[in-house]
């Protein structure tokens, strides 16, 4: 009896130092207590207290646990909990521009909740921010970055096209950018070196090629929904493929949507996610007027002569003769209704919405795209999963981030209001945490108001 009570005791002391080792909160820890945190896969909401250590979400305890004073406590109570944000078609500056501007925008994307981008026309200097980034070097996001551009100039043989291949792959690139004027044969060759040396493409879809090829050839991303509207034309119109205006808007009379279900079937066969960039369409491309979308307030975080090019572009696309805001209603009820389909019976939506771009302010921008995907018809719910789940697996990155689990980088934004009910949620942050490192709403103003100050001196 007496050794059965010794083993029993045993055994209890030893669960219990095991659940005090578990729980035990480190000096240098980081704990986010009593939040509501959100569950991206199903919708579901549970409270718990959020320990961050060494960058990366170390537990979720459903009580708040004893902390050494030096902890760092962020009182989550009353507060939403969210995965950051993926930005699948950003870009980043190139070197050149004036002092700061590629920290700058970097931050811009940070401080809307953004924790990972896709950069979509890539440069050498990109290769060592993704290292820097990795590495807490820089204030970042996470930087996956495309190649330099692939178009009909660059590689317009089939020799130029797997030299250029090779040749990025070599150089460490995520992935391959393709944009319009590849011929065919350049293109194919692109596609069977690229599976040879096993790099992803992404990107537009070369007139040359057109959507049907371009979906059996395995693009990774087809991004603007580019070729798709092109794709819905009968053979029988017998237009002259060039001619497609932009983004197919030239085409948009002689679209027959029933051939949507064709598209759409193909692309979840072949394995293609497609990244809308809603917002460069309903912006730049719009009715609206362009002098009052220069006047919203994040235009503020962009230089003027930046402005200034913006204005003039959007004015000379609204301004020609081939333009009609009927035809651009049209256009769009039809993109409207590709991306519901592709989100639904596709192979999924990542989002993104191609900024700095005309009116699409990076990190701001996300916002104009969250709202494009509500009005295609996709749920506040559905809308988080393309920004964050979809993304980490887009990149086989499940469990690395785009969810709140135990061992994932600790990349988070807190909001003050739920985002499942209403998706402006996403404004409203308490804070943003990028890998571990904390930056509250003060930080993020502070920072904003130094990078306004500088582009009203350039």
């Amino acid at each position: 009896m007496h050794k059965l009570i010794v083993i029993v005791l045993f055994l209890f002391l030893t669960a219990c130092a095991s659940s005090v080792s578990e729980n035990a909160i480190s000096n240098a820890s980081t704990v986010i207590t009593d939040v509501q945190v959100i569950n991206v896969r199903d919708g579901s909401i549970t409270q718990k207290t959020v320990v961050i250590d060494s960058g990366r979400i170390a537990q979720l305890l459903d009580k708040v646990p004893e902390m050494p004073d030096s902890a760092t406590q962020i009182n989550g109570s009353g507060k939403f909990l969210l995965p950051g944000l993926a930005e699948m078609h950003a870009h980043i500056p190139a070197p050149g521009q004036y002092d700061n501007r590629i920290e700058e925008t970097l931050f811009l994307y940070l401080s809307n909740g953004i924790t990972t981008i896709r950069g979509m026309l890539g440069h050498p200097v990109h290769l060592e921010l993704r290292e820097q980034a990795v590495n807490n070097e820089i204030l970042s996001p996470r930087i996956y970055t495309a190649s330099p551009s692939l178009n009909g100039n660059t590689i317009p043989t089939p020799e130029e096209a797997r030299a250029k291949v090779t040749a990025y792959q070599q150089d460490g690139y995520d992935f391959l950018k393709i944009h319009p004027g590849v011929p065919l044969e350049a293109f194919d060759e692109l596609v069977k070196t690229a599976n040879e040396v096993g790099i992803p493409f992404a990107g537009h879809v070369p007139v040359d090629v057109g959507i049907r090829h371009a979906l059996e050839s395995n693009y990774a991303t087809i991004d603007h929904v580019d070729g798709y509207l092109e794709g819905l034309v009968p053979e029988e119109e017998n237009v002259n493929p060039n001619e497609n205006g932009f983004f197919g808007y030239n085409f948009t009379p002689l679209a027959d949507t029933s051939l949507i279900d064709e598209l759409v079937q193909m692309s979840s066969e072949h394995d293609v996610w497609v990244v809308p960039t809603q917002s460069l369409f309903d912006r730049w491309f719009s009715p609206e007027n362009a002098e009052t979308l220069a006047e919203a307030p994040e235009m503020r975080y962009m230089p003027s002569s930046t402005i200034d090019n913006w204005v003039n572009s959007k004015q000379n696309l609204v301004t020609d003769e081939s333009y009609n805001p009927a035809q651009w209603e049209l256009f769009n009820t039809i993109r409207k209704k590709l991306i519901y389909d592709l989100q639904h019976n596709g192979h999924g939506l990542l989002l993104g919405s191609d900024a700095p771009q005309v009116f699409n302010v990076p990190g701001f921008s996300i916002h104009h795209e969250l709202k494009g995907m509500l009005d295609a018809g996709l749920t506040p719910l559905e809308a988080i999963q393309i920004g964050t789940l979809n993304p980490a697996i887009y990149f086989e990155q499940e469990g690395e981030f785009g969810e709140i689990v135990e061992g994932a980088s600790a990349d988070l934004l807190l909001l003050n209001t739920n985002p499942l009910e209403d998706l402006s949620a996403l404004k409203d942050l308490a804070g943003v945490m990028v890998r571990g490192r904390w930056l509250s709403k003060n930080d993020i103003d502070t920072r904003l108001e130094g990078i306004a100050e500088n582009a009203r001196h350039q």
